[in-house]
């Protein structure tokens, strides 16, 4: 099925893309933006090299998507492309999922198991939310980086891994250096080509075509003909910051074709902060104030956006990652002091020891 944005019968939106020059999308990719262009560029460029890759941006502005094709453009395009999401595990478990582990090297541990590294020889592997390993973790991340070659846990026997890295962090990790939540000499070894990958708002003229894809792909799915677009509904989708980028766009237009009663996307088949222009993550954008329970109601709704669908950790995903960003910024607002800040969370100070210890924040 095509989408037909173009249809004469139909006073829906019909925008005319701008080029990008001698740099043509990358097949899988969506956009056709300079900002893009810039990204494809680079891409396709650093596929034909080993060299490290560190993706940056926003969540849900696609960093998997350009790994993949960073990994289907080169030389290893034959070899497996192996995807962890590094802020989804706990410590102990993240470093047996990557590094593999022997029989009997902790509890529960019944057989040897191959790490994800092991896996992903011959290919690339990739490591989304890089920023939210631990310190003792990047420790062994950068000897695979240096070395290309690791232990499992619980065992002594050194193995060697033919593996191309590419990283990706929704934070900046130079401030995260800063911070010492993370490593300098490990940033430096994954910061060998750094791409930064446009958030939505930035890449607005993109928003067309990316409608169009997904009207296409859950048409499809769902068994509908939804293949115009209202133009009140563009310029709407136009003016919205889309704090939760491209997945969230993703969303809103799944949503409008299971709802949609005919073949055309209207903007009462969108949400009410779209149609009204109310962009409730103005706050963090810097663009105005956004009150609590919108904030809050975001946060929820990116970390299960986020998740698995079979997730069983949204509890670990979403509250324990407020209540360490909480502590982290009481803290710096009662210079370190844990007996004030203990008094400003209302916890006791051991309560506040035990949280600075298990979220690995060094006072």
């Amino acid at each position: 099925m095509t989408v037909g944005l173009y249809s004469e019968t139909t006073s829906s939106y019909a925008p005319e893309y701008a080029p990008l020059g001698n740099e043509p999308p990358i097949p899988g990719l969506i956009g056709s933006s300079k900002a893009m262009g810039d990204v494809y560029r680079l891409t396709r460029k650093v596929a034909q090299t080993n060299a490290s890759v560190l993706l940056l941006g926003e969540t849900g502005t696609g960093k998997e998507m350009i790994a993949s094709s960073v990994h289907r453009l080169s030389t290893r395009a034959s070899g497996p492309f192996v995807k962890v999401n590094c802020g989804a595990l706990s410590e102990s478990l993240l470093e047996s999922e990557l590094f593999g582990h022997v029989r009997g090297a902790f509890t529960g541990a019944i057989g040897n198991r191959t790490g994800r590294f092991e896996a992903a020889h011959g290919g690339t592997i990739f490591l989304d939310e890089i920023n939210s390993t631990s310190l003792h973790l990047q420790v062994k991340l950068l000897r695979v980086l240096q070395e290309r070659e690791f232990e499992r846990v619980g065992d002594t026997a050194t193995i060697r891994v033919d593996t191309r890295v590419i990283a990706a962090s929704n934070r900046l990790l130079m401030e995260e250096v800063g911070e010492g939540k993370f490593r300098e000499d490990l940033y430096w070894r994954l910061n060998v080509v750094p791409i930064r990958i446009p958030p939505l708002r930035e890449r607005r003229e993109d928003i067309p075509e990316l409608v169009a894809h997904f009207l296409n792909v859950y048409s499809e799915v769902n068994d509908r003909h939804v293949v115009h677009i209202q133009r009140e509904a563009m310029d709407a989708l136009q003016d919205h910051n889309w704090p939760g980028n491209v997945r969230e766009l993703q969303n809103y237009v799944e949503r409008a074709v299971v709802l949609a009663e005919g073949d055309e996307l209207t903007l009462d088949l969108l949400p009410p902060e779209i149609r009204s222009g109310d962009n409730r993550s103005a706050m963090s954008l810097g663009r105005g104030p956004a009150n609590f329970d919108t904030l809050a109601f975001e946060v929820v709704q990116q970390g299960l956006q986020d998740a698995d669908p079979e997730s069983e950790d949204l509890h670990s995903r979403v509250v324990n990652r407020v209540e360490k960003e909480l502590i982290v910024q009481v803290m710096s607002s009662c210079a370190n002091v844990q007996t004030k800040a203990a008094t400003r969370l209302g916890i006791n100070r051991n309560t506040l020891h035990k949280k600075l210890k298990e979220y690995e924040i060094e006072s």
